[in-house]
């Protein structure tokens, strides 16, 4: 799981590229600027497509963007139109139970590991929203500061930071996932979903 560029012979998208595009990806962001390829404001994509064709890109990245969009359905399912099959999609936001989700008046809302089955097709087994994009879960990392969950021996249990994190505030200091387009779009069976690789990254 990393952001350092799609691979060789691979088409990547950089999404709200800010002042830090991405070398080897296209870049993307709301106003022009330096290594800015192309503008575009994530928010009119309920009414107006992204500037691709269909199954253009291997990979989407979104670093701290994701929180900051209120249309987050209608993003998701442009960016699956535009991801070729198994295209795989990284994002990183702040974790929900960190203060820094909250705080950022610019932040739209918080994100939590289940947020990212309502991108998954097979989740709407209860309802019909007109979301039409489909992304499996592939992995799920958790960043922590070392001196949170390291213990007297400065040792570190995986397995009780993974039982800490939904209970404790500001545990988590970032939550980076991986998804990857599914083309068909699966059927609404949740029995569909899948389950992420999960792991801790402690720095």
């Amino acid at each position: 799981m990393s952001d350092d560029g799609p691979g060789p012979g691979l088409k990547g998208l950089n999404l709200g590229c800010g002042t830090s595009p991405k070398k080897g990806w296209l870049n993307l962001d709301i106003q022009a600027g330096e290594g800015v390829d192309v503008v575009f404001d994530l928010e009119r994509c309920p009414d107006e497509p992204l500037p691709f064709d269909a199954d253009t890109f291997d990979a989407l990245c979104m670093w701290h963007v994701l929180e900051h969009v209120e249309n987050v359905l209608p993003l998701m399912q442009e960016l699956y139109r535009i991801a070729k099959p198994g295209g795989q999609l990284l994002i990183a936001t702040p974790h929900g139970g960190n203060d820094e989700a909250w705080m950022d008046p610019t932040h739209k809302r918080p994100y939590f590991s289940g947020s990212y089955d309502y991108f998954a097709q097979p989740f709407y087994s209860f309802a019909d929203y007109g979301y039409r994009g489909d992304w499996s879960f592939l992995e799920l990392r958790y960043r922590v500061a070392k001196v949170k969950v390291e213990d007297g021996n400065g040792r570190v249990d995986v397995d009780d930071v993974l039982r800490r994190i939904d209970v404790e505030r500001n545990l988590v200091e970032e939550m980076i996932v991986l998804l990857s387009a599914v083309k068909p779009i699966r059927a609404r069976n949740r029995d569909l979903l899948s389950k992420p690789k999960v792991t801790v990254f402690v720095d």
